[in-house]
C-alpha cells in the first residue's frame, strides 16, 4: 500500500483499482468503475524540468516515457500505447544503457517539457476587474481596500484592465493617464463584439474586413489600441489606484420598493469580448466582484419590484423560476465564447442576498474558475481569498492558464470522460468510448485555468473483448496511461506536462477483489 501512495504523491494519480479487471464482463460486475483521479499540476520540486521538445510517437503521438522499450543499437524505441517501432532523432544519437534521457529513467514517470524554440514569446497574463457599483457606501469600502491590496500584489508584467457596472457599464481607459476617461454601454441589451470594436475605436482609420474575425494585434487590431484598456500593471498603479479610490456607489437614483438596477450579465458579456478582442488565445481571467442579483439586462435573474420574491431552491426544482432558464443560455453562450478564447471566468459574491451564482456557474466550471461566497466584501472569507490568488509563496494557488488536456491510453482501454473544471475539444477518435460520463465523445479538453490543486476524475470502459486468452493477448499482463497538459506557466511560458503510469490487468471479478 505504502508504494501506491509513494506513486500518487510523486504523480498525483490515484486510481480506483491499482489492479484493473481485465475484460468488459470483469469490469461490469465491479460496483466502483475503473477511473482515475489527477491532479495536473502537481506540486513536486522533484519533477523535472527538460528544455527540449517532447519525443513523440509517429502514430499515436504519445511520447517517450519510462515504458518505452529501448535498442540501443538501432537507435529505436518501441511505443507501448500502439506497439510502433519510432527512430530516436539526432540529437538522441549518444543515447545508451549508461547514458540514457532523462525521460527513460525509470523514476521519472512524470516531466515537464520546457522547449523555447515552440514556445514563442512569453504571454503575460491578464488580470480585468469587473466590479459591481449598486452597493451601499460601507461594502463599496470594504471592496476598495481588498482591490487596492490585490494590485500591489499583482505581477508587474501582468496586464490589467478595469470595469465597472451598475444601471451602465463603463470600460475605463487606463492607457489615457490626462484625466479619467471611460467607455459607456446601456446596461438593458446585449453588446455585440462588433459594437464594442467600433464604439470604443479598435477600428479608427481601418476598414472593417468583411471575412474573418478581427481578434488581437496579429488580426489588425494595433498594439496601441490594446493599450488604451489593457496595460502592464507596474505602468498603470497610479491610475488604477486613483480609479479604486474614486469608486462611489452607483448615482442613479433607487426608489425604496425596487431593486437596484444592475446589469450584471452586459457587464461580463464586455468584459469577454474585450479579452477576445485584445488577447485571444492568451491566458487571462476575469474577475468580477458582484454584491447583488442582476435586474437589467440579459442574464438577469429578477425583477425590479422588491415585491417580486428572488427565485427558490423549490422554484429551480420546480422549473417555476420564470428568468432561468433564459439566463442560463445567456451564461452558456458567455462560457463557450470564454473557452474558445482561453479566457476564465472567477467571481466573487459577497451580499446577503442571491446574486446568481446558479445561473452564472456554467460559465464558471467550463472556465475552470473560482467562486467565493461571503456575507460581506469585508468578511475574512473574501479577503483571505483574494489574497491567495496573487501572493507569492508556498501555499499560493499557483494559477496557470489556457491549459489543453489529452489522454493516450492501451488499445483495450476506452475513455468515457471526465467530471471536472474542463470542456470537451471534441476530438472524437478510437479511444473514445460510446458510454458518456461527464465530458465525453473526446480525447482532449479545454482547460481555461487550472492551478496547483485543480484534479479531473477520467472515467474509463474496458473495451477487451471476452476471451479465454484476453489476458495472454497483452503484453506483461500491464497496460497504460499517459496524461498530457499543455499549458501557460504563471510566468508566462508555455509547458507540456506528461505522466505516465502503467497497472496490471488480471482475469475473473473475484482475482480483482482479492
Amino acid at each position: 500500500m505504502s508504494e501506491f501512495l509513494e506513486l500518487e504523491a510523486r504523480d498525483g494519480v490515484r486510481m480506483t483499482w491499482n489492479v484493473i479487471p481485465g475484460t468488459k464482463q470483469d469490469a461490469a460486475s465491479c460496483v466502483v468503475p475503473v477511473s482515475a483521479m489527477y491532479t495536473p499540476l502537481n506540486p513536486n520540486p522533484a519533477i523535472p524540468v527538460l528544455p527540449y521538445a517532447p519525443l513523440r510517437c509517429r502514430i499515436c503521438r504519445s511520447i517517450l516515457n519510462p515504458f518505452s522499450v529501448a535498442d540501443f543499437g538501432s537507435k529505436m524505441w518501441l511505443c507501448p500505447f500502439c506497439f510502433q517501432r519510432n527512430h530516436f532523432p539526432q540529437q538522441y544519437s549518444a543515447v545508451s544503457q549508461s547514458n540514457l534521457p532523462t525521460e527513460l529513467y525509470p523514476e521519472c514517470c512524470t516531466v515537464e517539457y520546457m522547449a523555447a524554440a515552440e514556445a514563442g514569446p512569453v504571454s503575460p497574463p491578464v488580470f480585468l476587474f469587473v466590479v459591481d457599483t449598486c452597493m451601499i457606501e460601507e461594502e463599496i469600502g470594504y471592496l476598495k481596500s481588498a482591490l487596492a491590496q490585490a494590485v500591489e500584489l499583482l505581477p508587474d508584467h501582468s496586464l490589467v484592465g478595469f470595469i465597472t457596472f451598475g444601471t451602465y457599464v463603463q470600460v475605463h481607459e487606463l492607457g489615457f493617464g490626462l484625466l479619467p476617461k471611460s467607455h459607456v454601454f446601456k446596461g438593458t441589451k446585449e453588446i455585440k463584439k462588433d459594437q464594442i470594436l467600433e464604439q470604443m475605436g479598435f477600428l479608427t482609420g481601418k476598414t472593417k474586413p468583411t471575412t474573418g474575425v478581427i481578434a488581437g494585434a496579429r488580426d489588425g487590431v494595433s498594439a496601441e489600441s490594446i493599450a488604451r484598456f489593457l496595460l502592464p500593471a507596474s505602468e498603470c498603479e497610479f491610475i488604477l489606484n486613483s480609479l479604486i479610490e474614486e469608486l462611489q456607489k452607483d448615482p442613479w437614483p433607487v426608489s425604496a420598493d425596487q431593486r437596484a438596477s444592475r446589469c450584471t450579465g452586459a457587464a461580463l458579456s464586455v468584459a469577454a469580448s474585450l479579452l477576445g478582442i485584445c488577447v485571444p488565445g492568451s491566458g487571462g481571467r476575469i474577475m468580477a466582484f458582484i454584491g447583488g442579483p442582476s435586474t437589467e439586462g440579459p442574464g438577469s435573474i429578477i425583477s425590479k419590484p422588491l415585491s417580486d420574491p428572488i427565485r427558490s431552491h423549490k422554484d429551480l426544482d420546480k422549473g417555476s423560476a420564470p428568468l432561468y432558464n433564459k439566463a442560463v443560455k445567456f451564461y452558456e453562450e458567455i462560457g463557450s465564447q470564454l473557452v474558445h478564447q482561453g479566457h476564465v471566468l472567477d467571481l466573487f459574491a459577497c451580499a446577503l442576498d442571491q446574486v446568481g451564482v446558479a445561473e452564472m456557474k456554467v460559465a464558471v466550471e467550463r472556465t475552470g474558475g473560482i467562486v467565493v461566497l461571503a456575507e460581506s466584501f469585508g468578511h475574512s472569507v473574501f479577503k483571505d481569498s483574494l489574497r491567495r490568488i496573487f501572493q507569492s509563496s508556498d501555499s499560493d494557488l499557483g494559477l496557470s492558464f489556457n491549459g489543453i488536456f489529452e489522454i493516450n491510453c492501451s488499445k483495450d482501454v476506452k475513455i468515457q470522460g471526465i467530471i471536472g473544471p474542463c470542456t470537451s475539444l471534441e476530438k472524437k477518435g478510437p479511444l473514445s468510448s460510446d458510454t458518456v460520463v461527464g465530458q465525453g465523445n473526446t480525447s482532449a479538453w479545454k482547460m481555461c485555468g487550472l492551478d496547483r490543486k485543480t484534479s479531473l476524475c477520467v472515467v474509463f470502459d474496458m473495451a477487451k473483448k471476452d476471451a479465454p486468452d484476453a489476458i495472454g493477448q497483452s503484453q506483461n499482463n500491464l497496460f497504460y496511461f499517459q496524461f498530457l497538459t499543455y499549458y501557460q506557466h504563471h510566468d508566462g511560458q508555455m509547458r507540456l506536462r506528461s505522466t505516465t503510469i502503467s497497472r496490471r490487468w488480471v482475469a475473473g471479478s473475484g482475482s480483482v477483489n482479492s
